[in-house]
């Protein structure tokens, strides 16, 4: 089956930022900063916020009917200003790191979002702004998490921004976090899933590309994560291929479980655990290069049939039983492995073990296909880049499931070519191949 699809041209456009005059901290302000805050705008931007960890200033009145028509700006106690080293107990933090969030009314983000204002991630001393980016119809459930951000009175998070518009949220994002995507529909082919998902990822790749740090990290969450991931960074050619990850830790997170179920141990024994290729049920979770206890898990867990066989479809599955006994797929979790996937970027990697991340292969070791990105083991310094793990083994049984797994996500590019700058879609996906949680 052929399918041939234009990009439809972006909706979205540069804009002029004016000046507005500077607000002080005084507390006559804060009821008047009380208004309607985050919102979209559509077409050439309006007069906006423009926020740093010293200042904060207000913005230029604008009266019209239409709130679609409005700029997104800061959120009540957020548009204050601030003069972190003027304070005994600021003045040691940290320059403000900017976090961009898709999809951020969700139930993903609903709890991401409260353990990046907390510090779990970036530490105790790093003020974060958070800039959250949903749709017309999140809108008002965007102002409700600002409402509950500010009531949680996060000493960290000094400003908050909701919109619609990713050239105006992304502005200087450091972290961009990618979790909004559509979901799969009943009847929905997974060609039809990548042609809307890609769009949307294309988007938001031109957008980074425009207005995002040069060294911003992206994490994709929404799926198909490693196709969506390929087209983001395909549509942001200024921001290197390397700082563009798809989501793999929760596979590696379950598979950490279950070989600790099996080998009748504490889930922080098992290390050195990859997951090789897409996020899908070709997904290969590497029991031969994992350990238990610093020992190959093949020497712990004697049982190798169900490593084979029954390991794979046992986290293949985790998602599908999930829906069953929660009633809806995963979000916690997700959000957890999205943390843990950031701080495995900006914390060293210890001696000996690495974690799993879906990158961009060209210059791969493994003698992957370039061009795609694929998870694959990674270590990093702490400086927010990797390096792939070199030291592992293959053997016949392994190569063979990370070959499948490749012509798959071979397959998926084919499909997404319009979105990729390479001509005409041609999807012939021989099978679906689709995770439960992304029904």
């Amino acid at each position: 089956m052929a399918v041939v699809a234009q990009l439809s041209p972006s909706s979205y456009t540069e804009t002029t930022r004016l000046s507005s005059s500077q607000l002080s901290l005084s507390s006559t302000h804060l009821s008047s900063l009380r208004r309607r805050a985050f919102r979209p705008i559509i077409g050439p931007r309006n007069p906006t916020i423009s926020c740093s960890v010293n200042q904060v200033q207000a913005p230029v009145a604008v009266e019209q009917d239409d709130p679609k028509s409005k700029t997104n700006d800061c959120y009540g106690v957020f548009c204050l200003t601030y003069d972190l080293k003027a304070e005994e107990e600021t003045k040691s933090w940290k320059k403000m790191v900017n976090i961009a969030v898709s999809g951020a009314a969700g139930m993903i983000a609903n709890h991401l979002l409260f353990k990046l204002a907390a510090g779990e991630v970036l530490g105790p001393d790093q003020p974060i702004a958070l800039k959250l980016l949903g749709s017309e119809r999140s809108l008002q459930a965007l102002e409700g998490v600002a409402m509950e951000l500010e009531d949680s009175l996060f000493p960290l998070l000094r400003e908050v921004k909701i919109g619609i518009n990713p050239y105006e949220l992304f502005e200087d994002a450091e972290w961009a976090l990618l979790i909004g995507a559509k979901p799969r529909g009943p009847g929905m082919e997974r060609a039809g899933l990548l042609d809307i998902n890609g769009q949307i990822f294309a988007e938001q790749g031109k957008a980074l590309n425009a207005v995002a740090s040069r060294n911003v990290k992206v994490i994709v969450v929404g799926n198909p994560c490693n196709t969506n991931a390929l087209i983001c960074l395909k549509n942001a050619p200024s921001i290197p291929a390397k700082n563009f990850h798809a989501l793999t830790r929760l596979d590696e997170n379950r598979a950490k479980c279950q070989l600790a179920l099996k080998a009748g141990v504490f889930y922080d024994k098992v290390s050195n655990m990859t997951i090789w290729g897409n996020h899908s049920t070709t997904q290969v979770p590497d029991f031969l290069n994992a350990r238990i206890n610093g020992l190959p898990v093949k020497e712990i867990i004697k049982d190798h049939k169900w490593l084979e066989e029954g390991f794979t479809e046992t986290i293949q599955k985790r998602g599908g039983l999930l829906i069953k006994k929660w009633g809806r797929s995963s979000a916690a979790s997700t959000a957890v492995s999205i943390v843990d996937a950031m701080k495995s970027l900006v914390t060293p990697t210890p001696e000996g073990d690495w974690f799993s991340s879906g990158v961009y292969t060209n210059g791969n070791p493994y003698g992957i296909a370039e061009d795609i990105v694929f998870s694959m083991p990674c270590r990093s310094k702490g400086d927010g880049d990797y390096e792939l793990v070199k030291d592992v083994i293959f053997d016949d049984y392994l190569r063979k499931r990370i070959a499948k797994t490749e012509q798959e996500l071979l397959a998926e590019k084919k499909c997404v070519a319009h979105l990729t700058g390479e001509g005409i879609a041609f999807c012939d996906l021989p099978e679906d191949t689709m995770l439960p949680g992304e029904m």
